[in-house]
C-alpha cells in the first residue's frame, strides 16, 4: 500500500470514529417520545437530557484538549470511545430517568474525549498539506453526518428493536471504532513523568495567544445560529403542514446538507483558497438564508430552500476553522487544547442560541425578527473572518499580515 493510500486510510479511521461518536449525540431526539411512553420521562427531564452534553462541552472542552495534548491524541480518543461505549450501555440498562441522566452526562464526557483530539491526530497522520486540508474538511462533517444518520435511521431502528437495543448497538459501534483506531493508527509517544504538572503552562500558552480566540469566537457565532435555526425548523415545518416522518426527513436533509460545506471547505483550502474568504462567504450565506427562511414563511418551499442554503454554505465555517486551528495554534503541543477551546465556545453557542431566538420571538410575537438576530451574529463573524485571515497569514509567513 502506498504512503498516500495509507495516510488516507488512517484519516478515514479517525473520521469514522468521529461519526460513531456523533451518533450518540443524535440518537436522543428521536427517542424522546418513546422514552416518555416507556419511562414516564417529563419534558423537563427530556430538556436536561438534551442539554447535558452541551453543559459537558462548556465545562470540559478545554480540559479534554489539555489531556489530549499532554498524553497523546490517540490515547485520549481511545479513552473517550471506551467511556462512550460503557455509558451508552449504562443508559440502556438505566431503570429511571435520573439514572439515564447520569449515564448521559458520562456520554457527554466520553464524546468530548473521543472527538477533541482528532484534528491533532490527523495532523500527525497526514503529512501532505493539501491532503491534511481535505481530511480536516471531512472531519468537520463528522457531526452533521452522524446527526443526519441518527435522525434518519433512529426512529426506524427504535421501532424495530427498541431503544435499549439501539443504545447497546451504538455502544458496540463505539467499541468497534476504538478497536479500529487501536489497530490502524500508530501509538502515541509515552507520556512523560509529571505530565499533569505541565498542564498549567500549556493552558497559559494557548489562551495567551490570539489564534485560539480567533477560531473559538467564530465557532460560537456559527453554532449559535445553526442550532437556533435547525432546532426550531420542525416547528416551522409544522406551521407549513409538515409533521411526523415528513418533518423528520426534511430536518435530517438540512442537517446532512451541512456536510457539503465542510467537505467543500477542505477541498477549496487544499487548492489555495484563503480561509478568510471562505468564512466571509459562509457568514453572508447564513445571514441571507436566515433572513429569507423567517421572512418568507408564506412560501414554504422558498423558506425551506433558504434553510438548506443556510446549512450547506454555513458548513464551510467548521470545515475552515478546524483547518485554521491546526495552523494558528501556538505550537505543535497545543492543537488539541486549541480545539478544546473551540469546543467550549461551540457548546456555549449551542446552549445560548436557541433560548435567545425563542426569547426574541416571544417578545415580538412571532419569528419575523429571528433572521435579523442571526444576521447580526453573521456580521460579527465577518469582522472575525478578516482578523483571522491576518493571523493565518502571519503564521504561514512570519513578518507578514
Amino acid at each position: 500500500m502506498s504512503r498516500s493510500v495509507s495516510e488516507a486510510g488512517l484519516a478515514a479511521t479517525v473520521v469514522l470514529a468521529g461519526v460513531a461518536s456523533a451518533l450518540h449525540i443524535g440518537k436522543l431526539p428521536v427517542a424522546i417520545p418513546v422514552l416518555q411512553q416507556t419511562m414516564g420521562l417529563s419534558w423537563m427531564q427530556a430538556g436536561f437530557l438534551l442539554s447535558v452534553v452541551q453543559v459537558a462541552g462548556m465545562a470540559l472542552g478545554l480540559p479534554a484538549g489539555l489531556l489530549a495534548d499532554r498524553f497523546g491524541p490517540r490515547r485520549v480518543m481511545l479513552w473517550g470511545l471506551c467511556l462512550l461505549a460503557l455509558s451508552s450501555a449504562a443508559g440502556a440498562l438505566a431503570p429511571t430517568p435520573d439514572a439515564m441522566l447520569v449515564a448521559r452526562a458520562f456520554e457527554g464526557a466520553g464524546f468530548l474525549l473521543a472527538v477533541l483530539p482528532a484534528p491533532g491526530l490527523l495532523r500527525r497522520c497526514v503529512t501532505q498539506p493539501q491532503a491534511l486540508a481535505k481530511s480536516l474538511g471531512w472531519w468537520g462533517a463528522y457531526m452533521p453526518l452522524g446527526t443526519a444518520l441518527a435522525l434518519g435511521l433512529g426512529g426506524v431502528s427504535i421501532d424495530a428493536v427498541g431503544w435499549r437495543w439501539v443504545w447497546l448497538g451504538l455502544g458496540a459501534l463505539a467499541l468497534m471504532a476504538a478497536l479500529a483506531l487501536a489497530r490502524q493508527v500508530p501509538a502515541d509517544a509515552p507520556a512523560a513523568p509529571g505530565a499533569a504538572a505541565a498542564l498549567g503552562p500549556r493552558l497559559r500558552r494557548t489562551l495567551g495567544a490570539p489564534g485560539p480566540w480567533l477560531v473559538a469566537l467564530p465557532f460560537f457565532l456559527y453554532s449559535a445560529q445553526w442550532l437556533a435555526v435547525i432546532g426550531f425548523l420542525p416547528a416551522l415545518l409544522a406551521q407549513a403542514g409538515y409533521q411526523g416522518p415528513a418533518a423528520g426527513a426534511l430536518t435530517a436533509a438540512v442537517a446532512a446538507s451541512n456536510m457539503l460545506g465542510n467537505i467543500g471547505a477542505g477541498r477549496w483550502l487544499a487548492r489555495g483558497a484563503r480561509p478568510g474568504v471562505l468564512l466571509a462567504v459562509a457568514f453572508l450565506a447564513m445571514a441571507a438564508g436566515a433572513l429569507l427562511a423567517f421572512g418568507v414563511r408564506e412560501w414554504p418551499l422558498l423558506a425551506y430552500a433558504s434553510v438548506v442554503l443556510f446549512s450547506a454554505l454555513g458548513g464551510m465555517i467548521p470545515g475552515t476553522l478546524f483547518s485554521v486551528a491546526v495552523a494558528v495554534a501556538p505550537g505543535e503541543g497545543t492543537v488539541s487544547t486549541t480545539v478544546g477551546w473551540m469546543q467550549q465556545f461551540s457548546s456555549l453557542g449551542q446552549f445560548l442560541g436557541p433560548p435567545v431566538v425563542a426569547w426574541v420571538a416571544t417578545r415580538v410575537g412571532g419569528w419575523h425578527y429571528t433572521g435579523w438576530v442571526t444576521a447580526s451574529a453573521a456580521l460579527l463573524g465577518l469582522v472575525l473572518a478578516w482578523r483571522l485571515q491576518r493571523e493565518w497569514v502571519a503564521h504561514r509567513h512570519p513578518g507578514r499580515a
